[in-house]
């Protein structure tokens, strides 16, 4: 499928920015599952590309405001067409960090007693550096039952035993919550940022999703959209992946002056 995206986040400022530095996660990358046909960004400055330790694609951009360039106002753009292939399964290239590397603690997905309990319901501890497709598909599963999607009930700062305990959240936490279980049982799990598209849910526009590793000598993963609790297909465009959500953002940066910032982000995605 060939799908034509386009997201644009627009900032707003009550008072003139001084200074903003603002780095990117919005390239997507060809790979097993999609082959990028174009892509561009566009940003208030001249942009600085480089891959980062996971091998995304990321840049960077620095603004300097003055009293005569009286700015409140800050706009960016990523637009291209991505052929997705629907490949769930592929080995990372040996120059990403090994797998164990992926059971750490991090602060949004990190292991709890209380989630290892959940997940041994549905996949044991793990022994041997493998995993089992079917138990984990099983879990994610019941990661959506225990975790129901629900709109605006977390932020990007809720960690995955937060909405655990909640029991609801947004498909990042849903993420969060499975790669917080798998790490809990051994199992080395990761955050991943991208589009989704459906016709009928606009909301999941912009997506998350996570990789489990399914054997570690291998350096073997499969990537599960726990939200629709299935392999990704060919409706998922994948942006960029890391320990948690704190690790690839769609934009991070900070800044001086502008007083109370506003956000709007439109994603559109439509077939070719």
């Amino acid at each position: 499928m060939k799908l034509h995206v386009r997201h644009t986040t627009d900032y707003r400022y009550t008072e003139p920015l001084r200074y903003a530095l603002q780095t990117l996660w919005l390239t997507p990358q060809s790979g097993p599952a999609q082959t990028v046909n174009y892509w561009s960004l566009g940003a208030p400055e001249k942009l600085f590309t480089q891959r980062d330790a996971f091998g995304n694609t990321t840049s960077s951009y620095t603004f300097v405001g003055s009293d005569a360039n009286n700015v409140r106002w800050s706009l960016v753009n990523a637009a291209g067409e991505v052929e997705t292939l629907g490949v769930p399964e592929f080995n990372d290239d040996e120059t990403l960090p090994h797998p164990y590397f992926f059971l750490r603690a991090t602060h949004l997905a990190e292991p709890h007693w209380e989630l290892a309990e959940f997940g041994r319901r549905f996949i044991p501890q793990s022994l041997d550096g493998t995993a089992s497709l079917p138990a984990l598909l099983a879990l994610s599963r019941g990661v959506a039952d225990a975790v129901s999607y629900r709109k605006n009930s977390t932020s990007v700062t809720t960690t995955a035993l937060e909405a655990f305990k909640a029991g609801a959240g947004v498909c990042q936490d849903q993420a969060h919550v499975m790669v917080a279980i798998c790490r809990s049982l051994g199992y080395p799990a990761r955050y991943v940022s991208g589009y989704f598209y459906a016709a009928n849910e606009p909301d999941l526009a912009s997506h998350a999703w996570c990789d489990v590793c399914l054997d570690v000598a291998t350096r073997r993963w499969a990537s599960i959209d726990v939200t629709h609790s299935c392999l990704i297909d060919q409706r998922h465009v994948r942006l960029a992946m890391g320990t948690d959500y704190n690790a690839c953002p769609p934009i991070k940066g900070v800044r001086q002056g502008g007083g109370k910032e506003s956000m709007t982000v439109q994603i559109t995605i439509e077939p070719v």
